[in-house]
């Protein structure tokens, strides 16, 4: 845990380097050229407050208050606009001095504190709106939080984290602020200074509001290609990856006895609403999944056949669809892909997590065997392992009184080439891993964006004429897309020459390349040839 939270720490001090610091530094700079040396202190507080707050809880507080994250977010640049604004107008700031003066003495303060807890409030809606270049830590913790699973030790990770952070922002605008006393030019013009980082700071504002500044991010980054290059690999190691599977594996999924009753807020498809209880003297498997995740899809195969084979004999197989994507979460998608893939069983949608959550699960696909008492018998995460969960499913059923039972016909594939393929790669910010920044260091599992590009936390949006470039093992590429509209195009070529031109229907996994066999290496290009095209994750097989 010490170790995790020293890498942590670590990982956020560096930050300071990266790409993603450069939009919010006008906003770092101007507490630097308060008449008020406490306002700065201000700053690094609220920012430390709000970036550990919104990180772990922004999702529980949607749902609990029906408050839009987007709400939070302009009224967060409202904010900082405001701040801008009162640099630039004499008037408007003494206005604002006036208000926070007010505030500091209703709780006790001197009026000399006023700037104090305008900082606080500025650092609050700093913390709010920056996206920081996230590392595996930070990545693991706000997974965590998208499933409102938050513990003592996510919350000790990202204060560390936002902690770092907001030490070298602490020391830059100190140093602005000395650099600006013992400047005598820098005094004088000290009026028109102010006027300049007021003009700044609502430019920042504006461009944030309008997600220019993530634009900025990747005008920079293609201008200089090197800039920031590996700075999430400081953590990116054995021990850090240890902690990290210690901090998912919560040892509550490997202790569960009892299984949790569903719980029915989500769609039974195929099925009215069941419960634990009615299926005692059963034998039931519980898989988590979601249509998009090449490995749970890969799971599919065996678990409908499991079905077919003993659904006579006692099992009975409930799939809980958890989305990994906003756009999973639309019942009619979920419905195609059942169709898609044959699924006949019962299936429970569960879009707010709490299904989820009830079992402490943390990963799909995920499977749960329970036995005909209700008991939680067998665990698997992840592919593999079929032959050993289908004679589990066979021991219960014989403990179930079950005892006619063929033998098991399952055939896996050569675990040695599942382990040497590309792993799912997000192409989000939230989870983004092994990208390149230069297509000359465009290395075994890593891609490149050619061209302009946006990047959100879930996916990346192209713009026409841009490519996606992708340097995999396996023997078939998977992209979840999402278009801009109906009929939008995309060109593949593998290894520079064109194998397919695939027209978009809808959001959904489409199948790149299909090799006939396994491949250690290959050059995967995607030509873009509409605006606006989201890509997710790619998944190969």
């Amino acid at each position: 845990m010490i170790i995790i939270i020293g890498f942590a720490f670590i990982a956020g001090f560096v930050t300071i380097l990266s790409p993603c610091i450069l939009p919010i530094l006008p906003i770092v700079l101007s507490g630097g050229i308060s008449n008020d040396k406490s306002k700065p202190l201000g700053i690094v507080l609220g920012f430390i407050l709000s970036f550990t707050f919104f990180t772990l809880f922004l999702s529980s507080l949607v749902k609990l208050t029906g408050i839009s994250p987007d709400f939070l977010r302009a009224l967060s640049v409202v904010i900082i606009f405001g701040f801008g604004l009162s640099l630039l107008i004499p008037r408007f700031q003494i206005f604002l001095e006036r208000i926070f003066s007010k505030l500091s003495n209703s709780v006790g303060r001197s009026k000399t504190r006023s700037g104090f807890f305008g900082g606080i409030l500025l650092g609050l809606s700093l913390g709010l709106i920056w996206t920081p270049c996230v590392g595996p830590i930070i990545a693991s913790v706000i997974t965590l939080a998208a499933s409102s699973t938050v513990t003592s030790a996510s919350v000790i990770i990202t204060i560390a984290y936002s902690l770092g952070t907001a030490i070298p922002m602490l020391l830059i605008t100190y140093g602005g602020r000395a650099l600006l006393q013992k400047n005598l030019w820098l005094v004088k013009n000290t009026v028109n200074i102010q006027k300049i980082f007021g003009v700044l700071m609502m430019i920042t504002a504006i461009g944030i509001f309008f997600n220019i500044d993530r634009s900025f991010q990747a005008y920079i980054l293609e201008v200089f290609p090197q800039y920031g290059t590996n700075l999430t690999n400081i953590e990116d190691n054995k021990i850090v990856r240890k902690e990290l599977q210690q901090l998912k594996d919560s040892p509550i999924i490997m202790n569960i006895s009892q299984a949790p009753d569903f719980i029915p807020n989500g769609t039974w498809l195929n099925s009215d609403p069941l419960t634990m209880s009615e299926l005692k003297g059963k034998v039931v498997l519980v898989d988590f999944w979601t249509y998009t995740c090449i490995n749970c899809i890969r799971t599919l195969p065996y678990i409908t056949a499991w079905h077919d084979l003993y659904k006579d004999k006692g099992l009975v197989i409930i799939g809980i669809h958890t989305p990994e994507f906003e756009f999973e979460k639309k019942k009619e998608n979920v419905v195609n892909a059942m169709k898609q893939y044959g699924i006949s069983y019962p299936v429970l949608t569960d879009n707010e997590y709490e299904n989820w959550n009830a079992f402490n699960n943390r990963y799909w696909p995920a499977k749960y065997l329970i036995d005909a008492k209700g008991q939680i018998r067998y665990t698997h995460f992840g592919e593999g392992e079929y032959i050993e969960t289908e004679k589990m499913i066979q021991e219960l059923l014989k403990e179930a009184g079950n005892q006619k039972l063929n033998p098991i016909q399952t055939k896996e594939k050569s675990e040695d080439q599942i382990s040497r393929r590309t792993p799912e790669t997000y192409l989000g910010s939230d989870r983004t891993e092994r990208r390149s920044d230069t297509i000359e260091g465009l290395s075994k599992d890593f891609y490149y964006l050619k061209g302009k590009w946006q990047i959100s936390n879930e996916y990346a949006v192209s713009s026409a004429g841009s490519s996606l470039i992708l340097n995999f093992s396996g023997k078939e590429v998977n992209l979840v897309i999402s278009p801009a509209k109906k009929g939008n195009r995309i060109r593949v070529y593998l290894n520079d020459k064109l194998v397919n031109i695939i027209t978009l229907d809808t959001e959904r996994l489409y199948n790149l390349v299909k090799l006939p066999e396994y491949t250690g290496s290959n050059v995967l290009k995607i030509e873009f040839l509409d605006d606006g095209v989201k890509c997710f994750a790619f998944t190969f097989g």
